[in-house]
Parts: C-alpha cells; sequence; structure tokens
C-alpha cells in the first residue's frame, strides 16, 4: 500500500520527516518496504483492511503523535432516482447509490499528481475520483452510465447459469450462480466487488451516472476472484473485510471532490441495508491486560489509545471498560484482540522480559516425532536423500495409486490442473521428482518422503521411497548394476529393523501399480505394512522416465510400523563369552515354495540357541528333479551359557530337517 505523505498530512497532524512517519508507523506492526520521494510503502496484513488506505493509517498515526484525525462530513440528499433491489442480502448486506450530473473530462493536474504517487493511472476526472476515494478511505466504489442502465435500475443478485459479461478489461467472461452481479432490468453489467462491465461504462459522451458503493460478503468476493483469476484494487479490500459503514461515507466524499473540481452535481441517494446488525461490544479488564502484557497499563492510556483507534469506550467499574468495536475492525472480536491494540501503542519495547509462568508440566513429544527421526536416520544411513513434494498432484499421476473402485480427493478450487486432487500415496510426488532429476543428468536417483496420503480410507501417514539407476556406487573394482528388487528389500528391511522388526514377511501380491512378480506385501505377523516392488513401466514412461528403465518404489505406514515396534527402550547386551557353531544345511523343495516359509519353519522348530539364519545359495538344474529346488541355509547356534556340543548342534539338525519334512515335503542333499 504507497501512502503519499502530503495526502496523509491533509488527514493528521503528523511531522514532516518522512522517514521519521514509515519508522514510527512500521514499529506499529506495518512492514516497512521503502520510502521515496514522500511516498511510504507499507505491507499491510491480511486481517488489517482497515489500513488500506490513508484515513486507516491516519488513524493510527494519530494515537502515536496525538494530533487529531480529520473527519469528513458532507450532506447527502435522500431520494429513490434510481430503484435498487437486493434479491441475495446475504452476500449483499448494504448497497447505496447516487445520481449525479456528469461533464466527463481531464482530471486537474493535482488529482492526477497525487494518484501517480499513489501507483493508479489516470483516466478520466470520474473513474479519478472514485478510484482517490477509494485509496484515501478504502471504500471500492463504481460508476455507471445511467443512460446504459436497461430500465433504469439496478438488481443485487446472483448469476445466471451460463451468462456472460465482458468486463472493463475486454474480456469475455463466464459467470455462475455462486458470483454476485449488479445487474440493470435485462443483463448483468458488473461482477459485484470484483470489476464493472464495459457496456455501462463511463464515457466521453455521458451525462448522468449512478455511483455506487457498497458492502459485499467477503467469503464471496473471495471465491469470485479466484475462479475467475482476477484481482483487483476493489476485491483485494472487499475480500478481506470491509467497513458496513462506509459505503455512505464514501459517496459522500466522492461528491465533495467531483463539486470541487467542477465535474459532477450530485442528486439523490438511495441506501438499501435490510438487516442492520448490532454494533459488538466487548468487556476488557485492567487485570487480563497486566496478566497478558506483563506489565499494568495505566487506564488513561487504555481509554486514550483504544478512542484513538476508532473504539467507543466506557467505565465499566474499577479498572474494567466496555468498548465498542468499530464497524471496520472486523479482526476485533475478542478481549484479547483489545489487549494487542493497546499493547502495540502502548510500545512493546516498554514490555519486560519474563519468562512464561508454566501452570501445567509441558506436554510429551508427539511419537510422530520419533518416528521420522527414525526413517531418516535409516534410511539417509542406506544412502537415499529425502524429498519433499506438494500434497496436491495431478489427477492422472494420482489415479494409478488410488484403492480399488476409488477416486482421488478432488480440490473445490485448484490452483492449477496440476494440483487438482489430494495425493492418495507419496509415490506419484517421488516418481515426478526421479523424473526431473532424470532430466537434469542425474543418472542414479533415491529418494524417501515422509508425509501425509489421503485415500478413500482415510487420512494417514507413511513413508515412501523410489530407486532408479545403478543398485551399488561407482567404483574401480567392480562394474555398476542396475538397481532390483533386492535392493529395495534390504533398505525395507534396513528401515524395519530401526523400528525392532527384523523378522518382518514378504509375501507376492498383485497391484495396480507394480510389475507382477516383482510385487511384495510387508507383513509383521497378520498386520500389513505396505509394498514394495518394480513400478510398472507404462507409468514410468508416463511420468517421463525413460523407456526401459526398471524403477523400484516401496511404501509403508508410518503409523502400523510404530504400532508393531516393541517400544522405543535402548537395549545392551553383553559381547558373546562363548563361542558360536556354524551348519550349512541343504534342502530340495517345490521351486513354487517362499524362502520365507522355510526360514519361518526353521525358526520355529530350532532350539533358543540359533542365532542367525541366512540363505547363501539357490540352485537349478543338472542333478536337480524337474519343479524343485536347492536351497541352501547358513545356521549359526550359540549360546549365552556354556559353549554348545556337537551332539546337541545334530539333534536340532535333526529336528528342523524333520519340520521340513513335514511341513514342506523337503529333502535334505
Amino acid at each position: 500500500m504507497k501512502i503519499v505523505h502530503a495526502w496523509l498530512s491533509e488527514l493528521v497532524e503528523v511531522p514532516a520527516d518522512v522517514d521519521l512517519v514509515a519508522r514510527e508507523i512500521s514499529l506499529r506492526g506495518f512492514e516497512l518496504a521503502g520510502v521515496e520521494n514522500g511516498v511510504i510503502d507499507f505491507e499491510i496484513t491480511a486481517n488489517r483492511p482497515d489500513c488500506l488506505s490513508h484515513l486507516g493509517l491516519a488513524r493510527e498515526a494519530s494515537v502515536i503523535w496525538g494530533g487529531p484525525l480529520a473527519l469528513m462530513d458532507a450532506d447527502i440528499h435522500w431520494g429513490d432516482a434510481v430503484p435498487v433491489s437486493i434479491e441475495d442480502p446475504d452476500l449483499c448486506p448494504r448497497y447505496a447509490a447516487t445520481v449525479f450530473d456528469v461533464r466527463v473530462g481531464r482530471s486537474p493536474e493535482w488529482l492526477v499528481r497525487r494518484l501517480e504517487a499513489a501507483g493508479v493511472r489516470s483516466i478520466n476526472n470520474i473513474v479519478d475520483v472514485t478510484n482517490y476515494v477509494m485509496l484515501e478511505i478504502g471504500q471500492p466504489m463504481h460508476a455507471f452510465d445511467l443512460e446504459r442502465l436497461g430500465g433504469g435500475r439496478l438488481i443485487i443478485r446472483r448469476a445466471r447459469p451460463g451468462e456472460t459479461l465482458r468486463t472493463l478489461d475486454g474480456v469475455e467472461r463466464t459467470l455462475d450462480p455462486a458470483m454476485l452481479v449488479i445487474a440493470d432490468a435485462g443483463r448483468a453489467v458488473a461482477i459485484g466487488g470484483v470489476m464493472g462491465g464495459q457496456e455501462s461504462e463511463i464515457g466521453a459522451a455521458t451525462t448522468r451516472m449512478v455511483l455506487e458503493s457498497a458492502y459485499f460478503q467477503p467469503a464471496s468476493i473471495r471465491r469470485t476472484s479466484r475462479r475467475l483469476n482476477l484481482k483487483t484494487e476493489a476485491s483485494t479490500r472487499f475480500e478481506r473485510g470491509g467497513d458496513v459503514d462506509a459505503p455512505l461515507a464514501g459517496l459522500a466524499r466522492a461528491a465533495q471532490l467531483l463539486q470541487r473540481i467542477g465535474a459532477a452535481q450530485p442528486g439523490a441517494t438511495v441506501d438499501v441495508h435490510p438487516a442492520p446488525q448490532p454494533r459488538v461490544e466487548l468487556g476488557l479488564r485492567g487485570s487480563r491486560i497486566e496478566r497478558v502484557l506483563g506489565l499494568a497499563v495505566p487506564g488513561n492510556d487504555v481509554a486514550r489509545i483504544l478512542g484513538g483507534l476508532g473504539f467507543v469506550v466506557t467505565a465499566d467499574g474499577e479498572d474494567r471498560w466496555r468498548a465498542v468495536v468499530p464497524t471496520f475492525r472486523a479482526d476485533v472480536v475478542r478481549e484479547v484482540d483489545l489487549i494487542e491494540e493497546v499493547g502495540r501503542h502502548f510500545g512493546f519495547d516498554r514490555l519486560p522480559t519474563t519468562f512464561p509462568v508454566l501452570a501445567a508440566a509441558q506436554a510429551p513429544p508427539d511419537a510422530r516425532i520419533e518416528s521420522d527421526r527414525r526413517i531418516r536416520t535409516a534410511l539417509t544411513a542406506s544412502g537415499l536423500t529425502e524429498s519433499m513434494t506438494f500434497a496436491f498432484i495431478e489427477r492422472e499421476a494420482a489415479a494409478p495409486f488410488c484403492e480399488p473402485g476409488a477416486t482421488p480427493a478432488a480440490i473445490a478450487n485448484p490452483l492449477s490442473e496440476k494440483l487438482a486432487v489430494l495425493r492418495p500415496s507419496l509415490l506419484p510426488g517421488l516418481v515426478d521428482s526421479c523424473s526431473h532429476n532424470r532430466r537434469r543428468g542425474r543418472k542414479d536417483v533415491r529418494l524417501f518422503e515422509t508425509g501425509s496420503r489421503f485415500m478413500a480410507s482415510g487420512e494417514g501417514r507413511a513413508v515412501a521411497l523410489v530407486w532408479a539407476g545403478a543398485g551399488n556406487a561407482a567404483h574401480w573394482s567392480a562394474a555398476p548394476r542396475p538397481a532390483d528388487f533386492f535392493d529395495v528389500k534390504g533398505v525395507v528391511e534396513v528401515l524395519c529393523s530401526a523400528f525392532g522388526l527384523p523378522d518382518v514377511e514378504l509375501v507376492g501380491t498383485a497391484s495396480r501399480f507394480l510389475v507382477p512378480g516383482r510385487a511384495a506385501a510387508v507383513r509383521c505377523g497378520s498386520v500389513p505394512l505396505g509394498l514394495l516392488g518394480q513400478l510398472l513401466p507404462a507409468i514410468a514412461e508416463a511420468r517421463g522416465l525413460p523407456a526401459g528403465e526398471e524403477v523400484y518404489v516401496a511404501e509403508l505406514d508410518t503409523d502400523a510400523l510404530a504400532a508393531c515396534a516393541p517400544g522405543w527402550e535402548l537395549r545392551a547386551e553383553s559381547l558373546p563369552k562363548f563361542p558360536s557353531i556354524v551348519r550349512d544345511l541343504s534342502i530340495l523343495v517345490d521351486e513354487a515354495l517362499p524362502a520365507a516359509a522355510v526360514r519361518g519353519t526353521i525358526r520355529s522348530a530350532a532350539p533358543e540357541a540359533l542365532r542367525a539364519i541366512v540363505e547363501f545359495d539357490r540352485y537349478q538344474g543338472k542333478g536337480i528333479p524337474e519343479g524343485r529346488v536347492s536351497l541352501s541355509f547358513r545356521l549359526t547356534f550359540r549360546s549365552q551359557e556354556r559353549t554348545l556340543t556337537d551332539d546337541e548342534i545334530d539333534t536340532a539338525l535333526n529336528t528342523i530337517v524333520g519340520a521340513l519334512e513335514r511341513g514342506h515335503g523337503a529333502h535334505r542333499r
């Protein structure tokens, strides 16, 4: 918001030093962007639409320096020269209009210079005055050529389905019933609170005009502006929350200026306000001010600050007040909001530095923080890089990862088609990140991400990873090899081990986005944890990855991981005192039998002394019957209490072989 120093000085007595003005006002919560040639540029936060005007900041300045604020009073002539009807008072609670006899021409030089200093281009004397009033008091207005209004009347209604309007920027826009329009007897002539239409604009031949000044429901203007991709100075003010009492003040000030420059003579004014609302009244306690700010503020200062900011303050007992909130302060709805106003102008620099008193013990940290930390530690140690992608993704990218029969959750008002739906999985974003890296010369990509996903069954948290390119780092001692299923399987096992789950089970499964035969479900007992496998080539190519390249992915439910974890306690064991005994076991089993099933049978049949099982060979060919496969396991036995004997190990092996024969029809080689 550009504030012209000379203009500000007309509204309130302030020091002549522009730098001082900027510094003092910026200390009260408005970010200073720059000062040049008597123009102060402020960044106004979204909750302070009252300060999107010279009057709003003049009000702040008047409290800072104690100078009187110039009030603008003007006469209004009431009448019904133009009929006005509001069909939707929820979207337009108040609409006022004045008829003028006008002479359209060039604005005087002082008005042009002041508008240009504030960053507004001069058009003609009528439009310039409406812009001037908007910048001065914050009330947007729009002028219609009365002779070009069908039926000579104004109707505030919702747009009809498929209704179109050519706006002042020359664009033909299609409207919908969620949008508010200003219409004459036959058609829409303006988009309420956003922009007027070309067919009723003021031109050189205009002799009579209707000047509108209204209050529109903020959410409606915000939705309309976004749907039409049309941002204007008017919509910026209305969508943040205007002043329901400002329409008449705007018309009065405009009439005063138009007469001053000889551009128009005002006629009758009509004000339609179907359901006036009572003012908000709040209580304020001195004890509460002291508790929140950390010091007692004198009662005289409380009344001075709030009164200067436009609140009507009355005493309500000792060290207590009642404050009627002005209509231009829609952001003040609680007692603590009043305390903030007092604190700002009493001076945050005067508040003592104190530590807050804790009335209760600090809540324990969210368990998800520790869970995410373990995930990051395990996966970065495995050579992966953390990625952060958007929760909003493209509909086509989300479709393959939805649950069967489900569709991705659509965003009601997406910023673009590439951000149209909520992600049902973290994998689409990671695959796109992988593609992005490949297009920029990164051949080997290993990424992971933790975050929320939004499925038909509900929202949940997950960790996902994608691996493309080489499975091992380049080194002179060995040629690089492409990543495979077992690389991703190993990372998943490391991740599960970080949660104290060393014996998770992988079971072959079918998936909409994984290659059949190279897809596995990860389980901990009966609890499903997630999926891993090779991404379907069609999906990889559709997201821009090279044809023929194998891409491996995995996604696990972090809440399920944490639920299965035995606990976060660190456990330490003394180093083994007794030697271990290693025996190799080779068996013949059916080739369709998963190795995990064999491993589970070995564990269940073995004594407690079995410490590790490692598969080190798989063989099919000469000497092996058709349909059978030879699996070799290395078993490590060790006791914490004594040295094991060969007889004990032989007995254990015989027991294991017997269980394999009964359970899987295995034969020892």
